[in-house]
């Protein structure tokens, strides 16, 4: 029965791969075309060799060809069915030896040839016009068959000789219309199979007298159960039933698609109750008329499940409570009545034997097994998608069920109010589900005290209240779906170990949640609006040192929700440096870099000597400047020189040498004393006419000269002529430097004038000299008259 599931499900999943995508390769490199639904007449040409999976389903396809498919010789699976096709001639097959998976229900077929074919592991003819069943004997060499499907308006037990050797898993028998007419009872006892699944014609009252217990299957499937109009109890079917008695293999009984009577109804569960059936399952019923009043006999019964799904009926010409008090007291481990419209449930007359209830789908209210003792050994009730409104009433609900582990009340209308009073769980539970209600935080005040998994997902949670009552066996919390602004402190959860807190409204997580959490091993907290600041840095650094195994659907579900300008982009890719985000940081960086910039900018100017470039520099400008001032014609009228030049004889090796040759060069007209002084007049003289007959006087100042009284005498009338004349025409030149303790004190003008002025310092280096003797020259060039020689 497990190999027959598997096998459905893997095809059941080709399908649905089939129906999203008209052509895709696999993981497992299956290629597979989808032309289902295109109108075709044919099936179409061209097709890829590669291909393995072809669906030409829901078409108008009328005949198979071997030229159709002949080159295909990969195809594994091919899916023709709802088209028009009639006949069939399996030799078409011969060239693909590979294909194991043929649909060609839901036709017209009514004749097939039969001749040596591929090895099938699934063949489906159901639903088409076949009078005898198409089994031909050539089907006894597929070995491995799994799954067989067919249809038939006769059956006879010759029919099925071929195939009596295989071992099938399931098999799926549609009957005609006019199925009954020529019916022989034991036409399944050849069958050897697992699962039979028997479809009876629609529209048509019951009235068969096929012998399914003659079959070996363990699991057996009715579908279309008709029988409303025969008052003493549908007795074609309760004969059918009956014989299922005399079948001990039989373990699994499901029936599809019922229109009786409630009489009835209660009949067949009352007939399959004393059968070796343990599974019994009925869905898709339709119930009308009364309920006769007669005991339950549960006595000598095998069930140990039983299910209905799926109920509707017209009116209830009885009271309900005696289909409730009938369904409470069934002695069944598992009991299942979903959509159904049930609006109550009464609690059983005794000691239940019920582990497991599934009450979902209904109408039922806060009124549900109220003060119910009896269901001391219940382990799993679900009471999902029904009128439930107050959780106090579930609280007092479990109080009694000693033995419950896991409830589900989810879909439901759920609220508490904290003021609610006393919210004593039984204390076995340990799963609960209370997703998609209206619960709020108050709810975390009200929960069980040894829960370990618990889903609050889809309610009106906008954070975890604190302090709330430790759940310290709690493993696993949804609380997906609602309106939380932060990650859980697993300080309330110790054993935390799997959060599913997804489609929050979580935009800054705490960066300490994997430190409080220890003990996380799956965390999916995607969708969420992460705002993408400095604050996110530390938290995407420590989710991303987690290993994505832990971390569901990172990193694709993750993403930045705001700033603008980082909208949807992954939280992977957003970088931002520890600088920008920690001020303090910042501050003290900013200041160590002015510091070492600032340091660095000193010792430079030290090394290279900057400041005195920059002295050069400004007194070049300033004297450029205020020769621009003069009146060009007064100065080529009263001048003859350039520049006087004063200095100590001891240094006159310097000025013939060095300054001399530097300023003549450029055509400047230097006056010295040893050679323009006018021979015959006074030495005072002699100099204040040099004075006044030059643009400037440069004085070249050394400890010599401090020492020299003509020295002084020249600076006196410079000095004094500068003030006399109006503008700066002083020149001073530190040849060496001059200690102030060395100046005379009469020398009160030099001390003045070198504290007050700016002058100008002889470089020791060389590469200076440049710059020195260009802002001397500046200083001193001015045109002056051509003077008759």
């Amino acid at each position: 029965m497990m190999k027959t599931n598997s096998s459905i499900f893997h095809f059941a999943i080709i399908f649905m791969l089939i129906l999203e995508t008209k052509i895709q390769l696999t993981d497992e490199s299956e290629f597979l075309v989808d032309r289902s639904e295109s109108s075709l007449f044919h099936v179409p040409k061209n097709l890829s060799l590669k291909t393995t999976v072809l669906n030409i389903s829901q078409n108008y396809i009328s005949e198979l060809r071997t030229s159709d498919i002949v080159s295909l010789s990969k195809l594994r699976i091919l899916i023709v069915s709802h088209n028009r096709i009639q006949y069939l001639d399996i030799s078409v097959f011969k060239f693909n030896q590979e294909l194991e998976y043929l649909d060609l229900s839901h036709n017209e077929l009514w004749k097939i040839s039969c001749h040596p074919t591929v090895n099938l592991k699934h063949l489906d003819l159901s639903f088409n016009a076949f009078v005898g069943l198409p089994i031909c004997k050539e089907f006894g060499n597929m070995s491995q068959l799994e799954f067989l499907g067919l249809s038939a308006t006769q059956l006879q037990k010759s029919s099925v000789l071929p195939i009596a050797s295989l071992h099938i898993s399931k098999v799926l028998l549609v009957l005609g219309d006019t199925y009954g007419e020529k019916e022989d009872p034991e036409s399944l006892q050849n069958f050897n199979i697992e699962s039979l699944h028997i479809i009876f014609p629609t529209r048509k009252e019951f009235s068969f007298i096929l012998d399914v217990s003659v079959s070996t299957a363990v699991s057996l499937e009715l579908s279309n159960i008709k029988c409303v109009l025969d008052d003493n109890g549908c007795s074609y079917f309760q004969n059918v039933l009956l014989k299922l008695q005399n079948n001990s293999r039989l373990s699994n009984l499901t029936l599809n698609n019922i229109e009786t009577t409630w009489n009835f109804f209660i009949m067949i569960i009352q007939l399959v109750w004393h059968t070796s059936i343990k599974y019994f399952s009925i869905s898709n019923v339709k119930l009308q008329g009364h309920l006769d009043f007669r005991d339950f006999d549960y006595s000598n019964t095998s069930l140990k499940a039983f299910s209905i799904h799926q109920v509707v009926t017209d009116v209830f010409s009885f009271p309900q409570s005696y289909i409730y008090k009938i369904f409470s007291n069934m002695n069944v481990q598992n009991f299942t009545v979903s959509g159904t419209h049930m609006v109550h449930m009464v609690c059983p007359s005794q000691i239940s034997t019920f582990l497991y209830l599934d009450f979902s789908n209904n109408l039922l209210t806060d009124m549900v097994f109220k003060n119910c003792g009896n269901l001391a050994k219940l382990e799993t009730l679900s009471l999902q998608m029904n009128q439930l409104k107050e959780l106090a009433s579930i609280v007092y609900m479990t109080k009694e069920m000693k033995s419950l582990q896991q409830l589900d009340v989810s879909q439901n209308s759920l609220r508490y109010d904290k003021n609610e009073g006393d919210c004593s769980w039984t204390t076995s539970l340990l799963s609960l589900n209370m997703s998609s209600n209206i619960l709020t935080d108050s709810v975390f005040r009200c929960l069980p005290p040894k829960v370990k998994v618990l889903d609050l997902h889809n309610n009106q949670i906008r954070s975890i209240p604190k302090p709330i009552m430790k759940l310290e066996a709690l493993q696993e919390l949804n609380v997906a779906s609602n309106s939380l602004a932060h990650l859980p402190d697993c300080g309330a959860f110790s054993s935390l170990s799997v959060l599913i807190i997804d489609h929050n409204s979580i935009s800054n997580p705490s960066a300490d949640f994997f430190h409080s959490c220890q003990k996380i091993r799956s965390i999916r907290a995607g969708n969420n609006p992460f705002q993408c600041t400095c604050e996110l840095r530390e938290f995407i650094q420590n989710i991303g040192q987690v290993s994505s195994e832990v971390v569901e659907g990172w990193p694709d579900s993750y993403k930045c929700d705001y700033p603008e300008r980082y909208k949807g982009t992954p939280l992977k890719d957003f970088h931002v440096s520890q600088l920008s985000c920690n001020t303090a940081l910042l501050l003290v960086t900013i200041g160590v870099t002015v510091l070492v910039l600032t340091v660095t900018v000193t010792a430079l100017c030290m090394y290279f000597d900057l400041p005195w470039y920059l002295r050069m520099v400004c007194q070049w400008t300033q004297t450029r400047h205020r020769a621009r001032k003069l009146p060009l014609e007064e100065l080529q009228r009263t001048l003859q020189f350039h520049a006087f030049i004063s200095y100590s004889g001891h240094d006159s090796v310097w000025v013939k040498s060095e300054l001399l040759p530097n300023l003549e060069k450029e055509d400047l007209r230097i006056c010295l004393h040893e050679r323009n002084f006018v021979p015959g007049k006074s030495i005072v003289e002699n100099i204040i006419n040099c004075i006044e007959k030059s643009y400037k006087s440069i004085f070249v100042l050394s400890p010599n000269f401090v020492q020299s009284e003509w020295c002084h005498y020249e600076l006196y009338f410079a000095h004094h002529n500068l003030f006399h004349e109006g503008f700066d025409n002083l020149i001073l030149i530190l040849l060496e430097p001059i200690p102030q303790y060395s100046i005379p004190s009469s020398y009160h003008k030099l001390k003045n004038l070198m504290a007050r002025r700016t002058y100008l310092e002889w470089p020791k280096e060389k590469s200076k000299h440049g710059l020195f003797w260009a802002n001397l020259r500046a200083a001193i060039n001015v045109k002056l008259m051509e003077r008759a020689k």
